[in-house]
């Protein structure tokens, strides 16, 4: 598979990362399209590298995975064998922005959108750029955000400053767009929850859409999720962080599910989307189940450099 391929019948779903040393974890799962979704995160700032996970249906809609490792447990924020985790709320927008788009407008449009962080209450986290790699949907431009709660990201789609933006420095610049928003867990502190410190100052945003097929069989879906989670350990601190989940946002309802993964280099997003195990893993796991997906990517660079 091709490094930027655009859109595929099967492309990968990554999921969230968080630094800890855990021996298992609760994988809170809710009901969409009459499947058990989930959203997940751990961060491999210290990546239990040798961890495995394994499934099993508890109760309805929730499962259990454990994972082993030959680690210790991890700096006190574990209490038996379980990492206090933190809600969060994941805002994904693509823009497909007219050919004339002159790099003057363009950073008009990328400068409202980053600040608009320091206009309204509730943003925690925020990355944008410019997609490197076409794609049959033709976005050529990313926007991230991280909401506390879900309350925040409804006021924050209400909110008219932010309409504002929307009207007069990104509408006349684009001619479509896509929203995509689901919930996660980080683990409960500063650096994982607001994305601060050197490791989320540069590196490749790796945003991932996967419609999954309404007809897939549960076991299917539970089985190719629980292979994808152990690829991720195995790539250990090549993957920052990562979160992924249900979408949320009922106007936009393309594809089910999103994902959100940052790698410190674009060395580490290449090794990881060349490597033959996870081609494989995708051809094996996730051909029969997802109905498309769409892979895109783009550079981080340290806030001052290329905005404000």
């Amino acid at each position: 598979m091709a490094l930027c391929t655009p859109t595929l019948l099967v492309y990968p779903l990554h999921r969230t990362l968080a630094s800890i040393s855990p021996s298992g974890f609760f994988l809170s799962c809710a009901r969409f399209l009459g499947l058990r979704t989930w959203g997940r995160s751990i961060n491999v700032l210290r990546s239990p590298v040798g961890s495995r996970v394994s499934s099993k249906r508890w109760n309805s809609g929730i499962i259990y995975f454990s994972l082993s490792d030959d680690l210790d447990s991890g700096n006190g924020s574990s209490v038996d064998g379980y990492v206090k985790k933190r809600n969060i709320v994941e805002h994904i927008l693509l823009l497909r922005a007219k050919e004339n788009l002159s790099d003057v407008e363009e950073k008009d449009m990328l400068d409202y959108l980053y600040t608009s962080q320091y206009q309204m209450s509730g943003i925690i986290a925020i990355s944008l750029g410019r997609i490197e790699c076409p794609n049959l949907d033709n976005f050529t431009h990313a926007v991230y955000m991280r909401f506390q709660r879900k309350e925040d990201l409804a006021k924050f789609y209400s909110n008219s400053y932010y309409s504002r933006i929307l009207k007069e420095h990104v509408t006349p610049y684009c001619y479509g767009s896509i929203s995509v928003d689901y919930e996660s867990e980080v683990e409960d502190d500063i650096i994982p929850i607001f994305r601060r410190g050197e490791e989320f100052n540069y590196g490749v945003e790796c945003l991932l859409l996967i419609s999954i097929s309404k007809t897939a069989p549960e076991h299917a879906v539970e089985d190719a999720l629980a292979s994808l989670w152990n690829l991720t350990l195995d790539f250990g601190s090549d993957i920052v962080q990562a979160t992924q989940g249900c979408n949320l946002n009922v106007a936009d309802s393309e594809y089910t599910h999103a994902a959100v993964m940052r790698f410190p280099s674009f060395e580490a997003f290449k090794i990881f989307t060349e490597s033959p195990i996870y081609k494989d893993m995708w051809k094996l796991k996730f051909h029969a189940i997802t109905g498309k997906a769409l892979l895109l990517h783009f550079l981080v660079d340290p806030v001052g450099t290329e905005l404000m």
